[in-house]
Formats: C-alpha cells, sequence, structure tokens
C-alpha cells in the first residue's frame, strides 16, 4: 500500500492548514490511519490517529486544535490543523496500520508556523 500525501506549506501562528493523504488501494481488514511529526532533532511522536471503526486518538499538545477524520469509501484520512503554533513546525507523516499488512508510512510533508 502505498500512501500519498499533501497539504503542508507555511503558516503564521494561529493560522490553520488541512493535510490530506490517499492510500493507493481499498484496505479491508481492521485497520487504523493517522499522522506522525518529527521536528528537527527529535523523535517521530504521534499526532492523530482513526481507526476503520471512526475512534480517535490525539496528542495531548493538539487536542482541541486539530481535528482527524476519514473516508473509507475514498481510503482518504484528512488532518484539519487550527490555532497552529510555532512547535508545530515538524515533517509530518502519514500512517496507515492493517491487521494484515502492519504499519506503513507515507513520504513526509513540511508544515512551518513562523512569521
Amino acid at each position: 500500500v502505498q500512501l500519498q500525501a499533501s497539504g503542508g506549506g507555511l503558516v503564521q501562528p494561529g493560522g490553520s492548514l488541512r493535510l490530506s493523504c490517499a492510500a493507493s488501494e481499498s484496505i479491508s481488514s481492521l485497520n487504523a490511519m493517522g499522522w506522525y511529526r518529527q521536528a528537527a532533532g527529535k523523535q517521530r511522536d504521534l499526532v492523530a490517529s482513526i481507526t476503520s471503526g471512526g475512534s480517535t486518538n490525539y496528542a495531548d499538545s493538539v487536542k482541541s486544535r486539530f481535528t482527524i477524520s476519514r473516508d473509507n469509501a475514498r481510503n482518504t484520512v484528512n488532518l484539519q490543523m487550527n490555532s497552529l503554533k510555532p512547535e508545530d513546525t515538524a515533517v509530518y507523516y502519514c500512517w496507515l496500520w492493517t491487521s494484515v499488512t502492519g504499519n506503513h508510512w507515507g513520504r513526509g510533508t513540511q508544515v512551518t508556523v513562523s512569521s
């Protein structure tokens, strides 16, 4: 399964961005999709995830600011990021886990929050 992410860029503090990620094929097994991020010199951490059943999980640092959603029919996951802060600056990676094939990663997309 290939993951294609889009939507990163440069935004001012307080602004918004929307990340999207599309899987290259339909996923019929139990699965979860989401986003991780890695800031310079730091480890890759989970930002948000959503299961095929719709259960969501967020990092504490993004709760109430970010919203994850998915379209199972289109095999896509989206991350709406509002009230962005400089500390949200990182490379964001789309992630997919399935009960059959395990973890998959997309190529990262840069998000920079700066004035």
